[in-house]
């Protein structure tokens, strides 16, 4: 089977096409300088235009990943993911803390959504 790589960079792809599948690296906001609202609608962005890319969208999504940097940004997280989130097709989804590699960065986020 081919393997597909959106967007390579220096050490990482934006994303990878296999087998049915596409696996998003961590996405952050290209804003640092904003509240984790606005970072998370930032990278929701992002999102719908790898998988537009890719050929499919956020209603394939299949699992999610969340990385905060501080959990207290939870309910302004939230309030980007609900206005975005395909209510009918909602993934699987996991939320933790963890130190991000740039302290600017409220949220980073990552998945696997299908092809059509």
């Amino acid at each position: 089977m081919t393997i597909t790589r959106l967007e390579p960079e220096e050490r990482l792809t934006g994303a990878v096409i296999y087998n049915g599948l596409v696996h998003l690296a961590g996405q952050v906001a290209d804003d640092a300088s904003l509240d984790a609202e606005g970072q998370m609608a930032d990278i929701l962005q992002q999102v719908d235009a790898l998988l537009a890319k890719a050929g499919t969208d956020k209603s394939r999504l299949l699992s999610v990943q969340i990385f905060l940097a501080d959990m207290s940004d939870m309910a302004a997280m939230n309030r980007a993911w609900d206005a975005w989130l395909d209510r009918n097709n909602k993934p699987a989804r996991a939320t933790v803390e963890a130190k991000l590699a740039n302290p600017a960065w409220r949220v980073e986020l990552t998945g696997i959504a299908a092809l059509r």
